[in-house]
């Protein structure tokens, strides 16, 4: 297992070894040794499994408020992804910042997001599953997000008119939302 820090403070991207023959392909994509052993430590949860069917579908930008604060484990099983995080912990010295990582079956790499960020990805290929480790149960009363062209944070997602939810096309901006992480909490 490779890890690489990305340019956002505590963001990883998870290179697993994936073993190849004749036959196929194997690799482990989680191991809590492996991670520990990096120096990652986290106790996920629950794992959850998306499918976009089209192109230019953008699913975010999300997060949970509060103690229901999620981390997460992401990857592509299927398909390709532009996946982002942005750091909204105030007082990191990446706040605001993101991070856009291409996410596909064929290059196995995920990206590890802490608590603390929003989190979005934009599908690059039709017929997308996306999976995800989360270190916190979903929670309905603190499921948020933002609108996903916000001016504040500025994401150079490469589409102008993505395929979003009513949810999302309604989300608020940065500035009217109730955002409250803080660094090292």
């Amino acid at each position: 297992m490779n890890v690489i820090k990305t340019e956002v403070l505590d963001v990883y991207i998870i290179e697993p070894d994936v073993f190849g023959d004749n036959r196929g392909w194997f690799f482990e994509s989680w191991s809590k040794k492996k991670m520990e052993d990096a120096g990652l430590f986290y106790n996920f949860v629950q794992d959850n499994h998306s499918f976009s069917a089209q192109k230019g579908t953008l699913r975010g930008l999300h997060f949970q408020k509060g103690e229901a604060s999620q981390a997460k484990l992401v990857r592509c099983a299927k398909g390709a992804v532009l996946d982002v995080a942005v750091d909204m912990r105030k007082g990191s010295p990446t706040y605001k910042k993101w991070v856009g990582v291409e996410l596909s079956a064929e290059n196995s790499r995920q990206l590890l997001i802490p608590r603390g960020f929003l989190h979005a990805f934009l599908t690059l290929t039709d017929d997308v599953e996306f999976l995800y480790k989360a270190d916190n149960y979903y929670s309905p009363e603190n499921d948020r997000n933002i609108i996903w062209n916000d001016e504040e944070i500025n994401i150079n997602w490469g589409i102008d008119n993505p395929i979003v939810s009513e949810k999302d096309k309604k989300a608020p901006k940065l500035s009217d939302s109730d955002i409250d992480f803080k660094f090292g909490d």
